[in-house]
């Protein structure tokens, strides 16, 4: 018998951070209810900036349309991946050694969609 082996018949105890974490849904959830409605408003608003230049003809309006075009994709392409991080913040592994990472994600989430939604309105060039 070695002196280093552990012969007390108990078993060692489990890690701590490989435990689950019983409030895995919480940031999660929180980022959904607040990046889900941000999103769609953040849709709406861009779905109607159209409007704003409804009565511009000439060089203002191709100016207006091309500057839409790209604030278009650009709020489409945040707001998707807004989605994917919200998405990701569900899937990180339900431990508490992972309870940093699933809050991170969750507040990139509503952040992803404030930092958007300021591209886009700042892409349009307004007549």
């Amino acid at each position: 018998m070695s002196l280093n082996s552990h012969d007390s018949g108990s078993t060692p105890a489990s890690d701590p951070a490989q435990a689950p974490d019983p409030r895995a849904w919480v940031a999660p959830l929180i980022s959904t209810l607040l990046t889900l409605p941000m999103g769609l408003v953040a849709l709406f608003v861009g779905g109607l900036t159209p409007m704003a230049c409804d009565s511009c003809d000439g060089a203002a309006a191709d100016r207006f349309d091309a500057s839409f075009t790209t604030a278009w994709t650009v709020l489409w392409i945040g707001l998707v991946l807004a989605l994917i991080v919200v998405a990701a913040s569900w899937a990180v592994p339900h431990r508490i050694r992972h309870a940093a990472r699933r809050v991170g994600l969750a507040l990139t989430a509503p952040a992803t969609v404030v930092v958007t939604f300021v591209a886009f309105m700042a892409l349009v060039d307004w007549p």
